[in-house]
């Protein structure tokens, strides 16, 4: 018993050693900074919901605004209007969605005949 007992605090001692200096010994990757730009198309359609839904919420446009410019878009309006336009002919989206979606390209003058169902569905 005596045995069993000295390799089982042997065991454990040399496990915490060994994992102290695994963790000492074998820094994490380097940080990487990745630009908004960078990111594929389904979660920048994330990105922009979530502006969208913001911008529902507090009515700030300048402040949605401010958010998407990290995007690096240079049209936000055709890129809005192209994005709710796109998940509105997939209806890949919750209904909610398609509706901040559709009032904020709509602020910025971007709506179009498919979006106005959604402009006259209600706010969310």
């Amino acid at each position: 018993m005596r045995r069993f007992l000295l390799s089982l605090t042997l065991g454990l001692l040399l496990g915490a050693l060994a994992g102290v200096a695994i963790g000492w010994l074998n820094p994490p990757p380097a940080a990487r900074n990745s630009r908004l730009s960078d990111l594929a198309q389904p979660h920048r359609d994330d990105y922009t919901i979530m502006i969208a839904a913001g911008y529902a919420h507090d009515g700030d446009l300048a402040g949605a605004l401010e958010r998407l410019q990290l995007l690096e878009i240079n049209e936000l309006t055709s890129y809005l209007r192209a994005i709710t336009e796109r998940i509105i002919n997939s209806g890949s989206r919750e209904l909610d969605d398609i509706r901040m979606l559709a009032r904020l390209t709509a602020e910025l003058g971007g709506a179009t005949p498919a979006m106005l169902p959604f402009l006259a569905g209600g706010s969310s």
